[in-house]
């Protein structure tokens, strides 16, 4: 039986990937910060799952989390590096603490997991990686200035080592969902009203992960949901940089004037 390990396994997109590789006859490795919410999803899941309940951010704990599997000799099939959160705000108006554990586990953590799972799938000779960026990581934004920064990253490495890995049978996916109306916006920092920004085509957590799903079956590299993202990510290749800069700028100032 092929192994799965997801991170935010219990909320919004993780979890609707939980289901699904579920469905698919994976046994699972779940990991997200809430003990409960894992022992509740694992109890119901109708494959093998276990658990791991640990605070991605806090390096520590990842690498924690990372030693035990190799202690368990544990190479999973298949990685979706999923957790991960923003904030809205003007860059210097947000605090430097939070946006350094948004840095940590958006980029950090996520490149520790990458580079490890893709050593030990390298010699095996098989293995995936999907990475969940987001389309922020096609232009800045600002007032979410430091989130678009770490998901271009995201984008940036794993299509770059998708690339080093084509020979040795190891994929690295990169899924851009848009507007996906999850938790995600009810963190602090966040604020829903985002979800109804103008231009902007919100998506459903499921719909967003069956679409991820189908585009690694397929061996995508980088998946973007949505017609409307892909094309305005299309049409951006053809408009000054700046006006793109000053479209995301309208469509993020939306939000901070819904959250007044």
């Amino acid at each position: 039986m092929k192994t799965a390990l997801i991170t935010g396994a219990t909320e919004g997109i993780g979890r609707e990937f939980v289901s699904l590789f579920a469905a698919d006859s994976y046994q699972l490795v779940l990991v997200a910060r809430n003990e409960q919410k894992l022992k509740e999803i694992c109890s119901q899941t109708p494959v093998p799952a276990t658990y791991y309940a640990c605070d991605l951010s806090d390096l520590k704990q990842a690498q924690s989390l990372l030693d035990s599997l190799e202690q368990r000799n544990m190479i999973p099939d298949c990685v979706v590096n999923c957790a991960g959160y923003g904030q809205s705000g003007e860059f210097t108006g947000l605090s430097w603490e939070q946006q350094a554990n948004m840095l940590h586990l958006n980029v950090e953590t996520l490149a520790l997991f990458t580079h490890s799972f893709a050593r030990q799938m390298k010699q095996r000779g098989s293995g995936i990686i999907m990475n969940v960026a987001s389309i922020a990581a096609f232009t800045p934004i600002p007032h979410m200035a430091m989130y678009a920064a770490t998901k271009a990253f995201v984008k940036s490495l794993s299509e770059a080592v998708d690339y080093e890995m084509m020979d040795y049978g190891v994929r690295v996916m990169t899924l851009c969902p848009g507007v996906t109306d999850t938790k995600f916006y009810a963190r602090p920092g966040m604020t829903r009203s985002l979800l109804n920004a103008p231009l902007l085509h919100t998506a459903t957590a499921h719909d967003v992960a069956v679409y991820g799903y189908r585009s690694l079956l397929k061996g995508k590299t980088t998946a973007v949901h949505g017609w409307q993202n892909r094309l305005s990510i299309f049409l951006s290749r053809f408009t000054p940089r700046r006006i793109t800069v000053g479209v995301s700028a309208r469509a993020a100032s939306h939000a901070q004037k819904g959250a007044s």
